[in-house]
């Protein structure tokens, strides 16, 4: 299993060079790229895991960290934050927090950040024979949660807006997305006919995450034909069951 990393970073500092020497004597391959668009673009493939070393703000970088963002979010990379607390306002302001992996501010143990690595690099190996869950929801604290809930069961893929969902699925096929009914700008129906109304992901299963139980409230759910409905109130053992229960009733589908 080959450990591979994208190190983005300005320059060189003496804890960045501490951090490559660490990370070079547990045999990782690591890729430099620039904090720049094109630098991004051209090596966005060369690693699943991205570490980026947060540093004095520069021209362009900005635009630079809009792609880190998107993509994080279209390609389920997986980002970490090394830095000073200073420098950390231009990326927070553009980058939210359920999409950074893990944040490690100075002064940091250097053992610790080099676990995590080596951790999330056995976790994506073993990642990808798990079926893939799209969570889509505003909230970001019930997104944290049901992904703690759900990991190493399932591998979650987190966006916080219907938007985002239409820009990961333009280059991802997950097996299942759970789409949060009611959300500002997009609301989940709307966001759901806008899946439904495209050949590559009409097919997706489709189930949607609702906090109204009523009888009238589901109704109006089921009333758009969606593969399935949640309440949102499921605890942890109720929407691992629902889940579970759910990839098993289509298991034979396709045979």
């Amino acid at each position: 299993m080959e450990k591979k990393l994208l190190l983005i970073s300005n320059g060189k500092e003496f804890m960045l060079d501490a951090i490559i020497k660490n990370l070079k004597s547990e045999n990782f391959k690591i890729v430099h790229a620039v904090p720049t668009v094109e630098s991004l673009d051209e090596l966005r493939n060369s690693a699943n895991l991205y570490l980026f070393y947060v540093s004095a703000f520069r021209e362009g970088m900005r635009e630079a960290i809009v792609y880190l963002r998107d993509l994080c979010l279209e390609h389920d990379k997986k980002l970490f934050l090394v830095g000073d607390e200073k420098w950390f306002e231009p990326v927070d302001s553009v980058i939210s927090e359920e999409i950074v992996t893990a944040r490690f501010t100075r002064p940091f143990d250097m053992k610790t950040l080099i676990t995590e690595l080596k951790n999330h690099v056995l976790w994506d190996d073993k990642n990808t024979k798990l079926k893939t869950i799209l969570l889509v929801d505003d909230d970001g604290t019930f997104l944290k949660m049901v992904r703690e809930w759900l990991h190493g069961r399932y591998r979650i893929v987190i966006v916080t807006s219907g938007m985002q969902a239409i820009t990961y699925l333009a280059n991802n096929t997950p097996d299942l997305i759970l789409l949060d009914y009611e959300m500002p700008v997009t609301p989940g129906p709307v966001v759901m006919e806008m899946i439904r109304s495209e050949p590559k992901t009409e097919g997706i299963p489709i189930v949607f995450l609702t906090g109204k139980g009523d009888k009238d409230s589901v109704m109006k759910v089921l009333s758009l034909k969606p593969d399935g409905y949640l309440l949102k109130h499921l605890d942890k053992e109720g929407l691992i069951s629902a889940i579970d229960q759910f990839f098993a009733s289509r298991k034979y589908e396709n045979i």
